[in-house]
Formats: C-alpha cells, sequence, structure tokens
C-alpha cells in the first residue's frame, strides 16, 4: 500500500513538473497552466473585474502555445453567457455570438483567419442571390489579424426577431451590385427588407446629424455660419 502512495505522488510531481505556474478548481483539474518557456497551455479561466464603468466578466477556454484556440465562452459576473467566440492561430475565425447581459442574442458575426504560415489567402466572392455561384476571387496579404468574411446578422434580443444583415469578404463589405466597401467608402444601405446596413446609414439617421443639415441646406448662399455639432474645440468664430 505504502509503494502505491508512493507512485501515485511520483507521478503527480513529474506531471505538475511540466508547468511553470498552474492552478487547481474545486473539481481537481489542472487549469491556467503556464509551461517551462513561460506559454498558455490547456483550459484557462479569466476573470476580469467590474472597471471605470466597464462591466466586468468572466472567459473560459483553451490555449495552444499561448494563443487561443477553439471555442471561447464569455459570462458576466452574474453567470449570463455573454458571448461564444471561435479562435484559430490566436485570432477570430469562423461564427460568434454575442449575447445581452439579460440572455438576449444580439448579433452574430464570421471572421476569418489566415494561417500565419501563408504570406497571403486566396478566397472566393459569391453571389449574394446564388450563394453557390462564385463571382470572383481576391487575393489577400496576411496581416496578423483576423477579417470580417461572411454573414453577420443582427438581432431584435427582446424578441429574437432579425433585423439586418451584412455580407463581408475579407473586412470588405459586399452589396448587391457585386462591388466590395471599404470602411473609407461604405454608404447607406437599404434595409426594408432584410437587406445590408452599415454603420453609415446608423449615423445618417442621426437626428443631431440630420438637424445640422436642414440648417446648412436652408442657408446655403448665405453668410456661412458654422453650426456646433456637439464636438468639442468646434466652437462659432466671434
Amino acid at each position: 500500500m505504502r509503494l502505491i502512495v508512493v507512485l501515485f505522488l511520483f507521478i503527480s510531481s513529474s506531471g505538475f513538473g511540466q508547468w511553470k505556474d498552474y492552478m487547481i478548481s474545486v473539481r481537481g483539474d489542472t487549469l491556467n497552466r503556464v509551461d517551462l518557456k513561460g506559454l498558455k497551455q490547456g483550459p484557462w479561466i479569466i476573470k476580469v473585474p467590474d472597471l471605470r464603468g466597464e462591466r466586468g466578466y468572466e472567459a473560459e477556454g483553451y490555449f495552444e502555445n499561448d494563443l487561443k484556440e477553439g471555442i471561447w465562452k464569455k459570462y458576466s459576473l452574474q453567470g449570463v453567457k455573454i458571448a461564444e467566440e471561435n479562435y484559430r492561430w490566436g485570432k477570430l475565425n469562423g461564427t460568434q455570438q454575442y449575447f445581452t447581459y439579460n440572455g438576449g442574442l444580439e448579433r452574430e458575426e464570421r471572421w476569418r483567419a489566415i494561417d500565419p504560415a501563408n504570406a497571403y489567402d486566396t478566397v472566393p466572392v459569391y453571389d449574394l442571390k446564388d450563394p453557390s455561384k462564385i463571382l470572383s476571387r481576391v487575393v489577400v496579404k496576411n496581416e496578423g489579424v483576423a477579417m470580417k468574411h461572411g454573414k453577420w446578422i443582427y438581432y431584435d434580443p427582446r424578441s429574437g426577431r432579425l433585423e439586418a444583415t451584412e455580407y463581408y469578404v475579407m473586412n470588405k463589405l459586399q452589396t448587391e451590385d457585386e462591388s466590395l466597401l471599404g470602411d473609407d467608402d461604405i454608404r447607406p444601405i437599404e434595409i426594408t427588407k432584410g437587406k445590408q446596413v452599415s454603420d453609415s446609414l446608423r449615423r445618417a439617421n442621426d437626428p443631431a446629424l440630420l438637424k445640422i443639415k436642414e440648417y446648412e441646406k436652408e442657408n446655403s448662399g448665405k453668410k456661412k455660419i458654422k453650426v456646433r455639432d456637439g464636438n468639442t474645440g468646434n466652437l462659432p468664430e466671434p
């Protein structure tokens, strides 16, 4: 019996000896492992407290050689799931889901990570009306970051009703006329039939900005008058 106990202790110390740091959960699982090279490995739990008005959260998932890999789930400090993300090579990849602090599904995002071993990647551009049809192929340089790629869906978190969709091809918004728009040239798009929506559309419908545009239109041709838009430092000339 004594031999068995000694053997068990030897195996345990040998197993933990490969970690520079770790913690033991209440169920006896080894978590938050850091190997002898200082790299995070295996299952991890990360806790972030409330800070400067930002809500805290708790995230759980896996690390491989210091990079997030696979499914990561994020919870509020009250235990409500607020996000479920997928990682590859430490970057967002595939479908991501984000929820409100009441648990309602708010949006679904789709991202694509590029293998760090590849300098470039080639992706197809599909027809929005016929997803089986490839319109063209896009070659992108590996910038070391994940890119928006695929269908983004926005929901009313209270009713679950679909509100709008966007289609991205490697960080560029795809429109129905087959063009791809970058962040600098995104223009408003009709959403009355579940079509795409962009941040520029939301800005275009901002009441304050609409009021400023209306004022400028009424005073066109007159002596130029600067209008304050709420931004600091933009005071009218004396």
